[in-house]
């Protein structure tokens, strides 16, 4: 059984449960019922997913990306491709949340509590901004850094040749342009010709290049 109640400040208290025990009494040997109220842990989980649900979310990442002048659809198409809009989603490498923040990536961008989907959204949206701003809005070098961590692009000089990460880039790149081709513009946005003045555009194709000694590199087109 769970009960919750309210605090002083009538707030609701965290859930309680209520357990019935019956035991023998260990000096007259009868047995005795008695009742013991916990306070009942809410599961991460559980918190998580109640914290924002789908509404939420969109509106999270409306407001979040305004503050950062992105476009909602690119902070949409990245939860998409790394998490799935799980919350609790974490990597075989430690990556966490919808967003999927590295802890030191978290800790760098301000993120308390990588499974908080508003506190996620923020941490990641301010990472995808400095990374556009340090690759002039190349949105092929940022999310390739998102994916593959800025050293790997500072290595080749270009998207680094790593299947992961090519595939990373196509399919953002996928959901950044059907959420661009199916979302109306919202009143007092402008329409998609006059956006693409106003902000970068999305991700673009890459294609392959190879050098005249052979090696192999990918840039945008």
């Amino acid at each position: 059984m769970v009960a919750a109640g309210l605090n002083a400040a009538g707030q609701p208290d965290r859930p309680q449960q209520i357990v019935s025990v019956v035991r023998a009494d260990p000096r007259t040997g009868k047995l005795v019922r008695s009742v013991i109220v916990t306070a009942k842990p809410v599961a991460a989980r559980r918190a998580a997913e109640d914290a924002v649900g789908p509404r939420g979310i969109n509106r999270a990442v409306e407001a979040i990306a305004a503050t950062q002048s992105l476009p909602p659809q690119l902070i949409h198409s990245v939860i998409k491709v790394e998490s799935n809009y799980n919350p609790l989603a974490v990597s075989s490498k430690g990556a966490q949340g919808l967003m999927q923040l590295m802890p030191e990536t978290a800790r760098r961008f301000g993120v308390a509590n990588a499974f908080d989907p508003v506190d996620n959204i923020q941490g990641g949206t301010r990472y995808l901004k400095y990374l556009l701003d340090l690759y002039n809005g190349d949105y092929n070098l940022a999310l390739a850094a998102y994916n593959a961590g800025e050293g790997a692009v500072e290595k080749y000089g270009a998207v680094p040749p790593y299947p992961e990460t090519i595939n990373y880039l196509i399919q953002v790149g996928r959901q950044f342009q059907k959420r661009s081709t199916a979302a109306p513009p919202a009143e007092g946005r402008p329409a998609p010709a006059q956006a693409a003045e106003a902000q970068p555009s999305g991700p673009a194709h890459i294609q392959e290049v190879v050098g005249p000694d052979g090696s192999v590199r990918y840039t945008s087109r």
